[in-house]
C-alpha cells in the first residue's frame, strides 16, 4: 500500500469512526454522574457541601434534573457559567425546550430548531442540519451538549463506547444478551454486573424503537 492509500484508509477511518458516534463529544464538559468530588468542588460557584449535595442526588437522568437540584443553592446565571464546565447531555429525541434552553448560550429560536429536525438518527444528521445555522465552532461546542440514543439492537460497538463512563466489558455485556426484547430484559441482564442507579444511568443512552 502506498503512503498516500495508507493516508486516505486513515482518514476514512477516522470519519467512520465519527459517524458512528451517538454521544457528543464532552472531553472538557464533566459528567455529574461520573465527577470526582473534589474535582466537582472545584467548579465554578460550587462548595464542599453543594457537591456533596450533587453527589448523594445521583444518578441524573436529564439535565432538568440537575438543574433542579443546583437551583436549590445557585442562580440562574450562577448555574449557566457552571453547565459551561458541567452538564448531563440532553436527549436530543425527547428533551423538552426548557432543558435544552439549560444550555448555555441557547435561545428559544435556536431551541426550535433542534426541535425541528426530529427525530435524530445520528450526530451526522444533527450536525447537517444544525450546521445551516452556526458555524463550525458553535456547532462543534453545541454538539458537546447532546447525545441520541442507540438502539440496543443494532448500535455498533463503538456506538455503545461513546456512553460516558462505559468500559470495554460493558460494551460486551450490552452485545452478549442481543436481541433484547424488552427495557426490562436489558435492566434485568444488565443489572448482573452494575447496581440499580448505573442500570437506570446507562438505560438513559438507548432505545428500542
Amino acid at each position: 500500500m502506498t503512503k498516500i492509500s495508507k493516508a486516505l484508509a486513515v482518514v476514512i477511518c477516522l470519519l467512520a469512526g465519527s459517524a458512528m458516534a451517538q454521544v457528543g463529544n464532552n472531553d472538557t464538559l464533566a459528567d455529574p454522574n461520573l465527577i470526582e468530588p473534589e474535582a466537582l468542588a472545584a467548579l465554578p460557584h460550587m462548595t464542599e457541601s453543594l457537591a456533596e449535595t450533587v453527589v448523594d442526588n445521583r444518578p441524573y437522568l436529564t439535565a432538568q434534573a440537575l438543574d433542579d437540584v443546583l437551583a436549590e443553592s445557585l442562580d440562574r446565571d450562577q448555574r449557566n457559567e457552571l453547565y459551561g464546565s458541567l452538564f448531563r447531555q440532553i436527549n436530543l429525541n425527547n428533551a423538552s425546550e426548557e432543558e435544552m434552553l439549560l444550555i448555555p448560550g441557547m435561545n428559544g429560536r435556536m431551541a426550535h430548531e433542534f426541535e425541528e429536525y426530529r427525530p435524530y438518527t445520528s450526530l451526522d444528521q444533527f450536525r447537517r442540519e444544525i450546521g445551516k445555522y452556526v458555524d463550525d465552532d458553535e456547532l462543534a461546542r453545541f454538539e458537546r451538549y447532546v447525545f441520541i440514543p442507540m438502539n440496543l439492537n443494532s448500535a455498533s460497538e463503538d456506538d455503545f463506547a461513546t456512553i460516558p463512563g462505559m468500559t470495554s466489558r460493558m460494551v460486551h455485556e450490552f452485545e452478549e444478551y442481543r436481541p433484547y426484547s424488552s427495557m426490562e430484559q436489558f435492566r434485568r441482564e444488565i443489572g448482573k454486573y452494575v447496581d440499580e442507579d448505573e442500570v437506570a444511568r446507562l438505560e438513559s443512552y438507548v432505545t428500542l424503537d
